[in-house]
This record gives structure tokens, sequence and C-alpha cells, in this order.
């Protein structure tokens, strides 16, 4: 490791180490061998069936559904899933089993999943490649400094520490962003903002959230979204 990447590695720790004291659990996920194990081992195949049921929703490349206006009626951006770290889609479906993180139709939809399902299903969507949802050629220069870089001035780590120099995402509960939906992520990082949305581990993403102002959440919002 570079001596640039270990001080931003430092830099991430110091800002999570306060919170790993304090926090309680934000999800009922404890990644233990066998749960690790399960979702490595689950069955595209199988997933890929339950999968259909999910296309109504999410597309039928998992590529998610943007935000739109139908008489009259703003319907909500839906998450790309295609190329999602199987890990954390498996994460959120049992969260939404749990109660650890709640939402009209998924709580509905994953109360009906069982363990081997959800992964099942997790393993289905990141065998497929991540969406192409692109919006321009947009130059998102503020955007690409928080994530190459991030910001010392209020602690927060660059973006890539985590998320992956592609937006690739990371093991276990670091989702990948490129090619996500920008008004889903919006949603999303609003509400870790505002404290709507909890279940990510240590409080990580809430803390970050509310130091973003909404502009800066907008603009990350499309750089990934470009971003394939």
């Amino acid at each position: 490791m570079g001596i640039l990447n270990m001080k931003r590695m430092l830099l991430l720790l110091a800002f999570i180490a306060p919170v790993v004291v304090c926090a309680e659990p934000s999800s009922q996920i404890a990644w233990t061998p066998e749960v690790l194990n399960l979702v490595k081992k689950g069955n595209a195949d199988k997933g890929k069936v339950l999968a259909e049921s999910c296309k109504s929703c999410h597309g039928d490349k998992g590529q998610g559904m943007k935000e739109e206006t139908r008489d009259g009626e703003t319907l909500p951006a839906i998450p790309a899933l295609a190329g999602q770290v199987a890990t954390y889609t498996y994460k959120q479906l049992r969260d939404y089993f749990s109660g650890s993180r709640s939402h009209v139709q998924m709580t509905g939809v994953a109360k009906g999943l069982t363990e081997q399902d959800a992964a099942d299903l997790a393993v289905w969507f990141s065998s497929l490649p991540h969406a192409e949802n692109k919006l321009g050629s947009e130059k998102l220069a503020r955007a690409e400094k928080m994530v190459e870089q991030g910001d010392g001035k209020r602690i927060l780590p660059p973006c890539f520490v985590c998320h992956g120099s592609k937006g690739q995402g990371e093991k276990q509960d670091i989702p990948a962003l490129a090619g996500q939906q920008a008004n889903y992520f919006t949603r999303t990082l609003l509400e870790y903002k505002n404290g709507q949305r909890h279940n990510d581990v240590y409080s990580r993403m809430r803390l970050i959230a509310q130091q973003l102002s909404e502009d800066e959440i907008k603009e990350l919002a499309l750089y990934y979204q470009q971003l394939k």
C-alpha cells in the first residue's frame, strides 16, 4: 500500500473509530463464516427464476427505474441492482426482513424470502453487468474531488477508499455505486442525513451524509450514475 493510500486509510479509521465505541447495532446481520459461505454459494440459476418477479420494478436487466411523472404523480426512482455486491444485496433483503430497514413494498417482499432465497437473488444480480444509466458528459469537478480526495477539513474520507476507484463497491456491506439511479442515490443519502434510514453499520453513512450539502449529494449522485 502506498504512503498516500495509507494516509487515506488512517483518515478513514480516525473518522470511524469514535463511532465504533458508542454505536448500537443497526442491523441483525452478523458476517460469520457461515453467513458469508451461504451468500458465496448462492445459486444464480435459482436467483434468476426468483428475479422474474423483480423485473416490473427493477427492470429486465436490473437497471432500476428513473424517477418519472405519470398522470401528475411523481413515481420515485427504483435502484439498479445489476452488478451490486452480493453480500450487500443479501444484507438489505435480510434487513427488510428483520425490520432494520423498512419500505412499504420491499418489506413485504423480503418477508416472503428465505435466507437461501435472499442469497440466490443476491448472487444472480451480482452476476449481471453494471447498469449504464448515463446522463450525458457533465463535468462534475466537486464530486470528482470528493471521490478522489475527500475533505480533510470536515474529516471526510475519499469515497473511493470504501466504494472503489470505479464505484464497484467492496465485500460485505459496502455497495457498488456505478450506474446507480441518481435520484435514488440522492434520496438514499438524504435519508441517511436526516436519520430516516439507519441500517448502515456504525452509522458511517449517516455521519458522512450529515456533513454533505444537498447540492454535494446531488452532484455525487450524477457522478456515480455516469460511471460504468
